[in-house]
């Protein structure tokens, strides 16, 4: 039953998602898009109460509590920003909007995205490990909660990761390729001319 509605909630994001914007966009809509898109959360409390219900029911801790708990959690972590990011591409192209900006590149401003990226991954992995625990705690049998005592440790080793790829862009910021140097004259003295005065 969770893995069905894992699947479920998870196609069920990406359906609402589009139909919120579509509603808000091509059909102008904006009001009836916003109230479909508020629908979203939602999607996230059943998984919830689904969990729930299934352990409350005597079913071992296993690998589907976990994922379902990692699902919550990047989804809380990330589902605003996907949101937004899609909004963005839906304005540009329906309704007249700037181009969405990208992600900087280079420099000091990578390095801040990349810890923007990294909160965002801290975020959903505290929030899956809070689920988790909590789970642990509710099975009350360490023999049927070791699958999600595993998921904690997965989760502290994504912690782990994205702190590391953050501080990577840090240390040794991304710099931009130096341009290509102008093909140089036989003697090595000014640019090769292009063309032959008079010609």
């Amino acid at each position: 039953m969770v893995v069905t509605l894992i699947i479920v909630c998870e196609v069920a994001f990406w359906v609402l998602l589009a139909a919120g914007l579509v509603l808000r966009y091509p059909a102008r809509k904006p009001r009836l898009g916003a109230a479909v898109l508020l629908c979203e959360p939602l999607l996230e409390v059943v998984l919830l109460c689904a969990a729930a219900v299934d352990l409350r029911n005597g079913a071992e801790g296993d690998w589907t509590h976990g994922v379902a708990a990692v699902c919550i959690g990047f989804t809380v972590a990330y589902g605003h920003y996907m949101v937004r990011w899609a909004d963005g591409h839906f304005a540009h192209r329906f309704a007249g909007g700037p181009p969405p900006a990208k992600p900087p590149r280079y420099g000091t401003a990578r390095a801040v995205h990349e810890w923007k990226m990294c909160a965002r991954s801290v975020l959903g992995a505290v929030v899956a490990l809070a689920l988790l625990q909590g789970a642990v705690r509710y099975v009350g049998d360490a023999g049927r909660s070791e699958s999600l005592v595993q998921w904690q440790a997965r989760m502290l080793l994504v912690i782990g990761i994205s702190v590391v790829v953050a501080a990577g862009y840090t240390i040794w910021p991304k710099k931009p390729k130096a341009p290509r140097s102008e093909p140089r004259d036989p003697a090595g003295t000014r640019p090769a001319a292009r063309g032959t005065a008079g010609h």
